[in-house]
Order: C-alpha cells, then sequence, then structure tokens
C-alpha cells in the first residue's frame, strides 16, 4: 500500500506547466519526468530525480527517491488522462519551483480511486541538467 500511495503521490510531481513559460531545458525534463512516470520509466526516474530527493506526504511522512521510483514501477497500477489548474511556475537561475492542484483518477490493483490533490516539485540545475530535489503534496478535501 506505501507503494501505491507513493506512486499516486508521485504522480503530482508530473510539471503540468506550459512550456512557453520555463527554460526549454527545464520544460523537456518536466515533460520527460511526467512521461516517465506515467510509463514506469525507471531509467529516466533515476535520471531525473536528485540522490537526495525527499517527497513530503500531506500527513508529513518522508518518502526517498528510492521509494519514489518504486512507487511508480508497482503493478497494475494505471491512470486516467490528468487535469491540471492553478499551475504556479517560479524559476530563478539554478532553480525552479512547479506546482499545480490535479486530480488523479485510474486504478489500483483493479480497484478504481479517484482524488484531488495540491503538490510543488522543486527543481535544481546541476552540471548535468535540471533534476527534482523536493516535492511536497497536499490532499484537497471533497467539496
Amino acid at each position: 500500500m506505501k507503494r501505491i500511495a507513493a506512486a499516486l503521490a508521485a504522480l503530482l510531481l508530473a510539471p503540468l506547466a506550459a512550456a512557453a513559460k520555463l527554460p526549454a531545458d527545464l520544460a523537456e525534463a518536466a515533460r520527460a519526468y511526467e512521461d516517465a512516470q506515467l510509463n514506469a520509466d525507471r531509467q529516466t526516474m533515476e535520471r531525473l530525480v536528485a540522490d537526495d530527493y525527499v517527497l513530503v506526504g500531506g500527513d508529513g511522512t518522508r518518502q526517498t527517491k528510492q521509494d519514489l521510483i518504486d512507487g511508480w514501477m508497482t503493478p497494475g497500477l494505471s491512470f486516467d488522462p490528468l487535469a491540471s489548474r492553478e499551475t504556479v511556475e517560479l524559476v530563478w537561475t539554478d532553480g525552479a519551483a512547479l506546482s499545480a492542484t490535479v486530480d488523479l483518477s485510474g486504478t489500483a490493483s483493479g480497484a478504481p480511486f479517484a482524488q484531488t490533490l495540491r503538490y510543488v516539485d522543486i527543481w535544481k540545475k546541476t552540471p548535468q541538467g535540471w533534476r527534482v530535489v523536493y516535492s511536497q503534496v497536499t490532499r484537497v478535501p471533497a467539496q
């Protein structure tokens, strides 16, 4: 269950911001990161997520890079098309914060799920390119 929760939270980490507002190399990294999550591409995830990465969930729990990646590799996990809104893009010389609210739904081990979450991904520009170093995810209560 922890892996499924990590995978669900990780989807929120996919920066869905409009590429025109971001530097081209960051926009490409963000697209690759989203695609890697949705397609269970371990190699790309390993490359784009920093070794010291931290994910903080809405309940305060912390997860590592390995927890995040293992969650995305969970068999039986699939997602419906993702809808995002309320995006925020803050970019500085060697870093960025990409955030949105997402409506997430799909199936986990055959059981449907649906929830709305807010997330922020912090990206760091390194000599090897952009890397996700920190994410925080919060569940939005049903209204």
